[in-house]
Parts: structure tokens; sequence; C-alpha cells
């Protein structure tokens, strides 16, 4: 049977003496590998690697790419996830041999560029985000969450208090009772109200001087901005908590309102959602974060401070909670990410977010008389639709609308999340979508609904597979080749 490129592994299409490239013969004097290393260190025999040509290891990753989506070749409304386009100018200012060739053990004198631009994107997401300093450290949203809250800890230490307890929304992303745990903090679940909001009744009956932190994604999860957030930072501060902000849907309000002016005390960013860093599949992210000037001693080390006209990387911080990732971060994405802010300045920035909440509302106009929408008919940056009474009505759940999205070229958005919408498809256009693409993803959404409830349960039907295990392929992962 002739070999698929695209799909057989590479040991597969393996044929002994085959290779990309044929190295010259060693220039220097060859010495003995025993002289150099110690024996418990030199392998037995060379790893057993596939030998391929370079046309055969070509085609072979051109031709898996194809079977991926990704934000270059399909539209992706994921929600909460903000898949925007990653300007392709930006990638390549970013390999600049000058900044993608430093090592990050060089001397600060030896990389005064770099230092200077990062120092830079320092001071961009403070001014952004209305808080006073900034550490670039964190690696993703995630991290930069645990990041805050072992802040927040280091901070009630130094202050000899107890605090033991952070408050979430029940709408919050799951990240972030995770970050609270690991941090050491009991978690206690806020209620939404009907209209998807806080409900301030329950948050003022939880809250005690054992809250630490009140942790708060605005916009919401819902995409929706809780209009009672200066009175919900008023009540935490009366207690001597902290209001930490999760920046995920940051691209709903760049340019128009600041976190630290409406009362958070810390934030995260999310360089590669906000940004246009590429992210997905685990990585590259960067999620620096944001705090007051009280917190600033306990953030991770180092940072970049700036003596006279020289930058240099501040390590004598006695206070900090030490590094949370290797290095400085991930400076890659960050680079992307003070490109894209440069290119588009202030201006640009608050256009981004209009037209962000702009593509969002059009999307939900369109979809509202075809999909029950719960909470509003207007939104931020993002919806969530809901398959309940599909579900109820016709057998079509929210996942079946999702796995037949994929037969007409479309990514799914994100589906069964926030957990407080049945059914819940959560849909994100961004702002760098047409309104051709919109209507056709509408039109697309509509025709879904009407077609026949079994037809949809084995969607998709144009892929090569259509419906895998998913838990399966979680808990029993084929990791390796085995002869």
């Amino acid at each position: 049977m002739q070999a698929n490129q695209a799909t057989d592994l590479l040991f597969e299409i393996s044929h002994t003496g085959r290779r990309c490239h044929r190295l010259p013969g060693s220039d220097v004097p060859a010495v003995d590998i025993n002289v150099l290393l110690p024996a418990e260190y030199i392998a037995e025999a060379p790893p057993a690697l596939p030998e391929l040509a370079e046309i055969d290891l070509i085609r072979h990753f051109v031709n898996l790419s194809k079977r991926n989506m990704s934000i270059d070749t399909n539209f992706y409304p994921l929600g909460s996830c903000t898949m925007k386009y990653n300007p392709k100018r930006h990638e390549r200012l970013a390999a600049l041999p000058g900044l993608a060739n430093l090592h990050p053990l060089q001397n600060d004198a030896s990389c005064q560029g770099m230092l200077h631009m990062l120092w830079e994107m320092q001071n961009i997401l403070g001014e952004i985000a209305g808080l006073d300093t900034v550490a670039l450290q964190p690696a993703a949203g995630a991290q930069g969450e645990l990041t805050a809250l072992l802040v927040a800890a280091a901070y009630f230490r130094d202050r000899k208090e107890q605090r033991t307890r952070v408050l979430i929304p029940d709408s919050a992303h799951g990240t972030n009772p995770a970050s609270a745990a690991i941090a050491g903090f009991q978690t206690v679940s806020i209620k939404s109200t009907a209209k998807g909001l806080v409900d301030m009744q329950d948050l003022k009956a939880k809250l005690d001087d054992q809250t630490a932190v009140f942790m708060i994604t605005n916009p919401n999860t819902i995409g929706l901005f809780d209009t009672q957030i200066a009175d919900i930072t008023q009540v935490l501060h009366d207690r001597g908590a902290l209001v930490y902000l999760d920046g995920a849907n940051m691209n709903a309000i760049v340019g128009i309102t600041r976190p630290g002016d409406f009362g958070a005390d810390m934030m995260h960013f999310n360089v590669h959602k906000t940004f246009t860093g590429p992210h997905g599949a685990g990585g590259p992210g960067s999620g620096p974060i944001a705090v007051r000037t009280f917190l600033d001693p306990y953030l991770p080390a180092p940072l970049v401070v700036k003596e006279g006209d020289r930058f240099k990387l501040d390590y004598d911080r006695p206070k900090s909670i030490g590094r949370v990732r290797s290095f400085f971060g991930n400076v890659g994405i960050l680079l992307r990410g003070y490109c894209y802010i440069r290119t588009l300045g202030p201006e640009g920035l608050r256009e981004m977010t209009e037209n962000a909440v702009l593509n969002a509302n059009y999307l939900l106009a369109r979809l509202k008389g075809a999909y029950e929408v719960p909470n509003g008919d207007r939104c931020m940056h993002e919806f969530v639709a809901s398959a309940r009474a599909l579900k109820r009505d016709r057998r079509i759940s929210a996942m079946d609308v999702a796995k037949r999205l994929l037969d007409f070229g479309y990514h799914a958005p994100t589906v069964y999340f926030p957990l407080v919408v049945p059914e819940a498809m959560m849909i994100e256009p961004t702002e760098t979508e047409s309104k051709e693409t919109l209507d056709a993803f509408a039109a697309t959404m509509i025709k879904i609904r009407q077609e026949d409830a079994e037809f949809l349960h084995q969607a998709p039907h144009t892929l090569s597979i259509s419906r895998p295990d998913e838990i399966k392929a979680a808990k029993e992962p084929v990791l390796r080749w085995k002869n």
C-alpha cells in the first residue's frame, strides 16, 4: 500500500540510508568521544530515528498542517480565546537576527535594545491597565493569575494578616479556582444573577475578614460588562481585600476604560490574545501582570529598570516571590505584542476594541432569532448563545452544531462554557473578521439548526474522522511509536 505522507508516521515512511542533508567531513582533528565524556553518558547505539529525504519530510509536515484549522485558514470564533489574526509583519520583526539570536544569559550591556523594548512594554501595559508596575515574566494567562495570587499571599503575609479565602464568580474561567488552590487559598463561589452579573447580596454574605482576593473577569465570560464594578471594588476594599481582574477579555475595553480606574488592584494580560501573539495548543503565550504600587515589592524578579540612559534587569528585590518562569518569560510573544501596540497606537487600539464589540453585536443580531441568547440583546466582545431549546425540542445539542460547523470550514465556538448557561455556545468574532465572513457564518448557523437531527448527530461528514473518543484520547494518549 502506498504511504500517506500526511498521516503515516515518519517512522513508517522511513527508508534506511535516506538523508535530508549530508554534512561535509570535519575540518578539525577528530577526538575520541570516550575521552570527552564519562562512559555513563555515552549511548550504546545511535537513537533509532527515521531516515528520510528532505522532500519526504516537507510533504509530511505540510500535508499534516493542512489537516488542522488555524486563524490563517479558517474563521475561528472561539469564545474567550480571542482568536484574532496575527499580522505577519510582526512575526518578521520579532524574528530579526538582532532580537531572535540573543541569548538569555547575555549580560545587560550586550542587549540594551531588547531591554529598552521590554522596559517600554512594561510601561505601555501599565498605562493600558491603569496600574503602576508590570512584571512581564508569566508565560500565559493562567500563570499570570497564579503569579498575582502569590503576590497577594506575600502581601498579606508581610502584613501578618491571616487571609485564606478567594471569592470567584460562578461564571469565571476554570483556571481561576485552580490558580487560587495552587496558591494555597480556599475558593468560594459567588452566584450570578439572572442577568449574568455578580449577585451583590451573595457577595456581601460571603465576604469576611478571611477574604484575601475577589477574582473577577470584566467583561465577564457571558460577554457582559458588570456595571456594578465600582460598588464591587469598594465593598472589597472596605474589608481590606484585594480585587483581581482576569484580563482574558481585555479586547473589549482597551482604550475605553482601565481596570485600575474602576478599582482593580492587580490583573493579568493575555498578550497572545489581546495583542496578537500566536497561541494555541498549550503555547506559546505571555501573561504579564500589573499591580498597584503597594504590591510592587512582591512581584517576581527580575524587572527591567532604567538607570540614566541604560537599562538593566533588577534582581535586588528582597520581598519578591521569586521566579515563576525561566529567564525573562516568553520574550518572542512580548515582542510581537509590542510591535502590534506600536503599529496601532492609542487611537488604533481604541478602534480595535470598537470593531471587536461591533462585530460581536452584529453577529448576535443575526443569530438571536435562530438561537436563544439568554442574557440580553447587546454584548461586549462576545456573547453566549444556547442550544437548550433545540435540544429540548429536536434533540440537537451544542456539540452537534459545533461538529457540523467543521463541514463548512468554520472552527466551532466554545461549547458548554460558561457552565451557568445550558448548552452554551460562546461566540467571539474579534475585530479582524469582515462583514462577509460574519454573514456567511450566520447563514451557516441558521442552516444547521434546520437540518435533520440524526444527520447532525453523525457530523462532521467531510473530515477523515468524525467523533473520536475524546475522554480516551485524554486518558490514554499514544505518545510514542514502537517498532
